[in-house]
């Protein structure tokens, strides 16, 4: 007899990042949700460092939360220290982060899993796939139960085939403390799906008593700390925890090149491809063996527990290794261990077998997110998670696929990128990977994406309301800053201050405050200004949001021009069954590739590596354009 009688409208594998933003957005659009993961214990663990956002990554979780996600919920719930990393560059670059309690972190996630309607829950071991007639229709689980499914997500993470590493030792897990999973892999390459191995890697967690903080560079949160989420109802911190920044030296090097001939790294034991930006520590000490230190930032694992994660040493060396090279770290001189670095490597699946929905190509109605499509990073995972868990939904619902282009968010960006070009290293978003940054700021998610967030029913009626009345009140104050102006002798004291050159007569402050030596907090040293915020009661958020768009106004609007125009090439759709292969004029690779991806539109078949300029005005002429 099954445990399930009634078949899932969606069934989410895994109950990490991706999982759980698959399985909460396809409940709460009304879909019969199952979440199958092998541990309940450990649904949304943060598996690597205890920390949300950071460079682009922090852009995507707000769009997340603009959507009607929940990381960013989560994570100012559990944080301990907020950074706006890059305030001393442009706003496109400003990026948040959070510092968080790991354990608050999982348990704020399962609470808000457990809170939301139509979601179950089972633990167990995805052994396989049911599928029949090229469509899947439900899981296998290690125990021999059969559930069936009009979808189905997997979120695997670092568990398909996982082996872990370290020196010598080789041992198969999905994480320290955790099996691996088997079957689902095999059932996917008998389906006909390309398959391969990646590797990240984690570094020692070590006791934050047995550290002498003396002899670091202490790193505090911002003084005004920001949030997340764009909810009234999630809060700032009003304290914080440090971390701390020490350095490597040549003699710890030195300790580690000792082991470099039992590293699995160069003793040909690990043969898959790791993260190029977030290196090991032997790594970073091979390729860039001219740098005599190396940063590393120890970061407290939450409020009440000693456990610190020593972000910058990642490694697979042996323990003893480890243990003795950290030992020569400043402030590490009586280092305690509470576990070591390791590496682990993953079955992938490369993402240009997905549709831009992250429905498999293959398989309809199964859907890929996070690692399992060559990612790394909890924020990717997450986004993929809820857009996989948004286009399941909509599918069951048979209504039309919810897609983000490039200029709509960064999330838009990586799915593209992902589907388009693949990758064959894990991939991990970056603010210069969008040729947007400028329109995907983090300041303004909720401008773009809470509207279509509460078109598909996601995101509520209260976000609908604070986002509409944010824009207003900014909108109306950019107006109150072109309209009215201002005498020198109220902006010369403010000017001069400031090194920029006093006013002659009297302007318009948009002119003024559009000066580069100006800023925020320049502008409530004016009286006009000063009374109009006062008398409206606007809050920070509303004066930023102001001052970006009087600044920066050129430069969004340049940039706005140049999607429109190559936005014309994104509907430039091209038929689903069209036949590249009867063109005789583009080369033999762009049909390969062409083929291969079948690219939706003329601007995402432009984007494909191997397909030249004058392949793509080929096929334009083809298409009767």
């Amino acid at each position: 007899m099954s445990l399930f009688q009634n078949t899932y409208d969606v069934i989410v594998v895994g109950g990490g990042h991706a999982g759980s933003e698959a399985a909460a957005s396809a409940a709460n659009l009304g879909c019969s949700t199952l979440l199958v993961t092998m541990n309940i214990q450990n649904i949304a663990q943060m598996s690597c460092n205890p920390a949300m956002g950071g460079i682009a990554k922090g852009q995507i979780v707000r769009e997340i939360d603009a959507l009607g996600g929940y990381s960013g919920i989560v994570s100012d719930a559990s944080a301990i220290q907020f950074k706006m990393l890059n305030k001393s560059k442009g706003p496109a670059m400003w990026s948040p982060r959070v510092q968080s309690d790991r354990m608050k972190f999982a348990e704020e996630w399962r609470m808000m899993l457990e809170g939301t309607p139509n979601l179950d829950f089972y633990q167990e071991m995805v052994s396989g796939l049911l599928t029949e007639n090229g469509k899947v229709v439900g899981v296998k689980t290690s125990l021999g139960q059969i559930i069936k499914a009009k979808t189905v997500v997997l979120t695997n993470g670092t568990f398909l085939n996982g082996l872990m590493h370290i020196g010598d030792k080789q041992f198969g897990g999905g994480r320290a403390g955790e099996g691996a999973a088997f079957g689902i892999t095999e059932d996917l390459v008998k389906l006909g799906f390309e398959s391969g191995r990646m590797k990240t890697g984690t570094p020692p967690r070590v006791d934050g008593r047995s550290l002498d903080y003396s002899k670091m560079i202490e790193q505090p949160g911002d003084a005004i700390p920001e949030k997340f989420s764009y909810l009234d109802s999630s809060k700032a911190l009003t304290e914080q925890r440090s971390c701390w920044m020490t350095y490597t030296s040549p003699e710890v090097h030195d300790l580690l090149r000792e082991g470099f001939e039992r590293s699995p790294m160069f003793n040909g034991r690990i043969k898959s491809i790791g993260p190029r930006y977030c290196p090991s520590i032997e790594d970073k000490i091979n390729r860039f063996a001219d740098k005599d230190r190396h940063q590393l930032f120890v970061e407290p694992e939450g409020w009440n527990t000693c456990e610190m994660y020593v972000n910058g040493f990642s490694t697979s060396l042996p323990e003893e290794v480890q243990f003795k090279a950290m030992r020569s770290v400043a402030g590490f001189e009586n280092v305690k261990f509470f576990r070591p670095g390791y590496a682990i490597e993953y079955d992938y699946f490369p993402p240009t077998q997905l549709k831009h929905t992250l429905e498999t190509k293959l398989v309809e109605g199964l859907f890929f997110a996070g690692q399992i499509n060559g990612t790394t990073g909890y924020e990717e995972a997450a986004s993929q998670g809820l857009m996989a868990g948004i286009n399941a939904a909509l599918k069951v619902q048979e209504k039309e696929p919810f897609i983000l282009k490039r200029n709509e968010a960064y999330i838009g960006v990586l799915i593209d990128d992902l589907i388009t070009k693949g990758t064959e290293e894990p991939y991990r978003m970056f603010t210069s990977r969008a040729e947007y940054r400028t329109l995907l700021r983090q300041d303004n998610a909720d401008f773009r994406l809470t509207p279509k967030g509460h078109a598909l029913g996601l995101a509520s009626d209260e976000r609908l309301i604070r986002m509409e009345k944010k824009l207003s009140q900014s909108s109306e104050m950019v107006n109150f800053f072109r309209e009215t102006s201002i005498k020198p002798e109220e902006a010369n004291p403010v000017l001069e201050e400031k090194g920029s050159s006093p006013m002659a007569q009297p302007d318009k402050m948009f002119k003024v405050l559009s000066r580069p030596q100006i800023d925020l907090d320049d502008f409530l040293k004016f009286k006009k200004v000063a009374a109009y915020v006062e008398e409206r009661n606007l809050d920070r958020e509303v004066i930023e949001q102001a001052e970006i768009q009087v600044k920066y106004s050129g430069y969004i609007e340049k940039e706005k021009n140049h999607a429109d125009k190559l936005n014309r090439l994104e509907d430039a759709i091209i038929p689903e069954n069209f036949d590249f292969d009867k063109i005789k004029s583009i080369s033999i690779e762009a049909k390969q590739k062409l083929n291969k991806i079948r690219p939706k539109t003329i601007a995402q078949a432009s984007r494909i590596s191997g397909v030249s300029p004058s392949d793509i005005s080929v096929l334009l002429i083809h298409m009767g354009r």
